[in-house]
Order: C-alpha cells, then structure tokens, then sequence
C-alpha cells in the first residue's frame, strides 16, 4: 500500500504499470485518475492546500479500511498539492483483488472519502478572482452509500 501526497506531476502510465506488476495474484487492477477541470472556462489555476503529516495520515487510515473491508492485495493513492492548470492530473486511486468487485468497490469507496473528507482546500482561481471549492451535496450522498 502506497500513499503519496506531493506537488510533483506524476505518469499515469508508468504508476498503473508498477502498481499492476506489484499485484503479484491479482485478477483485477482498477485505476481512477482524476483531471483538473475547466468547468467555467476561465480556469487560470486550480491551488490545493494541505497539512503535511494530517492529510498523509488521513488518507492512509481510509485506505487500510479499504483494504482491510475488500480483501485488497494492494492500494494506492496519489494527490497532488499545489499550483495545478487545467487538465493536469491531480489525483489517482489504484486498487488490486482477486476479483473485480473488491477492486471497483474499493476503488469507489476511496473517491467518494477523497471527493468529501480529505483534508485539501481546493481554491479555483479565474481573471475574474479567486474562490474555495466546497464539497457538493452529490458529494456528501456518495459518501453515504459506505
């Protein structure tokens, strides 16, 4: 199990490769990357704040739970902090099983906690000023369904 919480750009190629080689027994090795959207169309930048040691400890205590909950072979978590620009990757899960339904779940379950609960501050920045991202109401009922 890795996470990593860092401002550094990372390949997803090259994670979910060593991710799946790793998974020595695995049938099934589900990846998720999420993308900094534009959704305005004026996107200048995207500034994601953390603790360092509290967001790590965070999101690691979540995903012993995923593993732990579906039997997982391995897990892995990727979040990015810092300046991001639109359609840079700013996050990934990766989640290992014998079967398919313990991956996806697993895989489920962490974006739901990291849309909803981890602790970044997400601020989108545009020409026309700056505002913090708060966590939707869609969110908040995703994360009801664990």
């Amino acid at each position: 199990m890795r996470v990593a919480v860092q401002s550094a750009p990372f390949d997803i190629g090259h994670e979910t490769a060593a991710f799946a080689q790793a998974a020595a027994g695995a049938g099934a090795v589900v990846t998720f990357t999420g993308i900094v959207r534009d959704l305005s169309g004026g996107l200048t930048a995207m500034e994601i704040e953390h603790y360092p040691g509290m967001t790590e400890r965070a999101i690691r205590d979540i995903t012993l739970q995923a593993v732990s909950r579906w039997d997982l072979i391995d897990a892995l978590v990727i979040h990015r902090h810092g300046t991001l620009r639109a359609g840079e990757p700013i996050m990934m899960v990766a989640t290992a099983a014998a079967h398919r339904a313990g991956a996806f779940a697993a895989a489920d379950f962490l974006m739901d906690y990291l849309k909803s609960r981890a602790p970044f501050w997400k601020k989108e920045i545009t020409a026309s000023g700056a505002a913090w991202v708060a966590a939707t109401d869609q969110d908040e009922a995703a994360l009801s369904r664990w």
